[in-house]
């Protein structure tokens, strides 16, 4: 299939991915997520907007045009189009951008039911668009609407378009499967005899994702000679979305043995960038940059990883800038609770083992969500001895709120042995039991407090008033690395404050981190 050939990842996110329902960049939001996808991810092209739609797309554009002309890159931008003379190529050189994505109808269907006009009629006002682009000097790229559509209903309405428009100043033709509904074989096929016919053109396959195939006819469009692909980030897209980033890049370079510009260690961070700016949560399962998939949780997996990591595939966690976890449940087993002892450091007797295992079974039943940071607490409760290691120690505290007035936290911990009071206000009561943390660490300690990265609450199901809050919260060390700490009460500032302590004690003995 090609090994080693390289293919072209041009990302869509700030494009098609904002057709997403309810997903709205705004200008700076859209540059933040070029400049990612362009100088960490690495992609070879970034469509970001559509010509003529408002004025804030416009300063989007512009901005992002600023930004890729001083770095080089301004080559790599790309602006949806549409043939009408020449209003889109001047709203897109009015913005600095050189290409365009022109869009034209690749279906019988879509060219006489919606434009109302003939073949012969929009090859014209193609080729117009077309000496009018290059005669501004801006690049085109041809959009097939509907392609999917046009070779399953009207294969001779398709070639005819190409072979009036594939020697024409056209740098790439886009075949999108506009609604979906293409398999691999059929995707296979259709992109085959476009490759076989038009041997001189480059061809990108746009899949969206309605049959959960977008991925799938992705490698089968490259299977069939297709050069580019297109995506978006976590799978954004109208309806069910489009091709995840993530997945086309692994399944190209794991599976295919292809080559893409793809920085894989950056994949994690966009993800987050782009579900923060989109307000789309990412699902735990999804492949590759999902909190769940390199979580192991059946404990004869954990056996197998142990012995010579049977249960390991080539999605090494490691080259995401992540690792390997082994979760803690009722599902776990013996094995489970051996590695995530060893990941500590600690070392149990056989039927301490067996002990531990029991209680964690007995959580999971309970559906409690048991983590590797609240296994030395187990371990202690279970062995009837202090928590080990715990060098500090929440002794007392008061956190208060009244109207008209801002909350105010006292406390009083034990770090290593020495006891320390502080006070302070804040916006809310938990801000202000941290606020007074951070006096200790800065005026008593003289040492640098962990920031706040990321506040997740929860609550399990049921409803009712009364039910547990599980407050977890990421922390970003000052080298830069993170680490994520829980706290289960039914109080939330009591869940976030137990949260916090577990944070204190993994810091102040680090051969307790994960």
């Amino acid at each position: 299939m090609g090994a080693g050939k390289q293919i072209e990842i041009m990302d869509c996110t700030l494009r098609d991915g904002e057709q997403t329902n309810g997903v709205s960049f705004l200008p700076h939001e859209k540059l933040v997520i070029a400049r990612a996808l362009l100088s960490d991810v690495k992609v070879d092209r970034v469509e970001v907007a559509s010509a003529r739609v408002s004025e804030g797309e416009k300063e989007a554009v512009r901005m992002i045009c600023r930004f890729a002309k001083a770095n080089r890159l301004l080559h790599k931008i790309e602006v949806l189009g549409f043939v009408d003379g020449k209003q889109s190529v001047d709203w897109i050189s009015a913005c600095g951008c050189q290409v365009i994505n022109l869009l034209a109808k690749g279906s019988l269907k879509h060219c006489a039911l919606q434009l109302k006009k003939t073949p012969q009629e929009h090859i014209a006002d193609i080729l117009n668009v077309l000496s009018y682009a290059e005669a501004q000097g801006v690049k085109v790229n041809l959009y097939l609407e509907d392609w999917s559509s046009g070779m399953k209903d009207s294969p001779d309405y398709v070639f005819q378009l190409m072979d009036a428009l594939h020697d024409k100043p056209v740098l790439r033709f886009m075949l999108p499967d506009t609604l979906g509904i293409l398999t691999p074989h059929q995707t296979e096929t259709y992109m085959g005899m476009m490759t076989r016919r038009y041997p001189d053109c480059h061809f990108d396959f746009h899949a969206h994702n309605d049959y959960d195939l977008a991925v799938a006819n992705s490698l089968a469009a490259v299977k069939a000679g297709a050069r580019g692909l297109h995506v978006t980030v976590n799978g954004l897209g109208e309806r069910c979305g489009n091709a995840p980033l993530s997945s086309v890049h692994v399944v190209l370079k794991d599976m295919c043995h292809m080559a893409t510009p793809i920085d894989e260690s950056s994949l994690v961070d966009v993800t987050h960038l782009v579900e923060g700016y989109s307000g789309i949560a990412v699902s735990p399962n999804t492949p590759v940059v999902g909190d769940n998939v390199f979580t192991q949780v059946a404990g004869v997996h954990a056996d197998g990883d142990n012995k010579d990591k049977l249960y390991c595939n080539e999605l090494a966690p490691e080259r995401f800038g992540r690792h390997r976890e082994y979760a803690l449940g009722k599902n776990s087993g013996k094995a489970n609770i051996i590695q995530n002892l060893n990941e500590l450091g600690l070392e149990l007797t056989p039927e301490q083992t067996k002990a531990v295992t029991k209680r964690i079974t007995q959580l999971g039943d309970r559906k409690e969500l048991v983590t590797q940071d609240d296994l030395p607490y187990i371990v202690s409760d279970v062995l009837k001895h202090n928590t080990p290691n715990e060098v500090v120690k929440l002794l007392s505290y008061m956190v208060s709120t009244s109207y008209g007035l801002r909350p105010i936290a006292s406390l009083k911990i034990s770090v290593h042995g020495t006891v320390y009071e502080e006070d302070a206000s804040g916006d809310g009561q938990y801000d202000a039991f941290v606020k007074a943390l951070r006096k200790i660490y800065k005026h008593r300690l003289n040492r640098v407090f962990p920031l706040l990265e990321n506040y997740q609450v929860s609550i399990p199901p049921g409803g009712r008033t009364d039910a547990l809050v599980q407050t977890i919260i990421t922390w970003r060390r000052e080298d830069g690395r993170t680490f994520r700490t829980r706290g289960l009460d039914a109080d939330q500032t009591e869940a976030a404050i137990k949260a916090t302590i577990k944070m204190l004690n993994i810091i102040e003995a680090p051969e307790q981190e994960n």
